[in-house]
């Protein structure tokens, strides 16, 4: 009886492993042995449970990002980046380095800026937003806003 109760006990675990239910709004993308083998949208699927991982868990509404960079004058300039994926396929590959790339690009367009008005903040803001998304387009991301803080 004990052992009929333990391998009913492991059967359901096993069983409560296989399926996944992804919300709405997001995409997962699963791995087999360290390798892409599919994205997995809103519902229920079925998946095996030992050989299976779900690396990235992408949300499509919407992310944020706040950074500071340090300018040649010795000033730095603080904001925040907004940015959501498009395209799951293409974005699933550099998913991890999504922060690094939106920090190098905004070091990039900052570098050349001696200073930063408060009113030119705005045009600033769209360059960045310009410079970020020529990077980010082609991997299936976007950035829908930056915002620069006042000095």
């Amino acid at each position: 009886m004990f052992i009929l109760l333990i391998s009913l006990m492991l059967f359901s675990a096993v069983a409560a492993a296989t399926v996944r239910h992804v919300p709405v709004g997001q995409v997962y993308s699963l791995y087999r042995h360290g390798k892409p083998i599919r994205l997995m949208q809103a519902g229920l699927h079925l998946v095996l449970p030992l050989l299976d991982r779900v690396a990235h868990k992408i949300d499509l509404a919407g992310q944020t990002l706040r950074f500071e960079e340090p300018l040649a004058t010795s000033r730095e300039v603080s904001g925040t980046v907004y940015w959501q994926v498009l395209e799951p396929e293409r974005a699933d590959a550099v998913f991890e380095q999504v922060d690094q790339l939106i920090r190098h690009g905004a070091q990039q367009v900052l570098r050349d800026e001696p200073e930063v008005d408060p009113i030119d903040r705005r045009d600033l803001g769209a360059r960045l937003k310009q410079t970020l998304n020529k990077a980010l387009r082609e991997r299936g991301m976007m950035v829908t806003r930056v915002e620069l803080d006042a000095a």
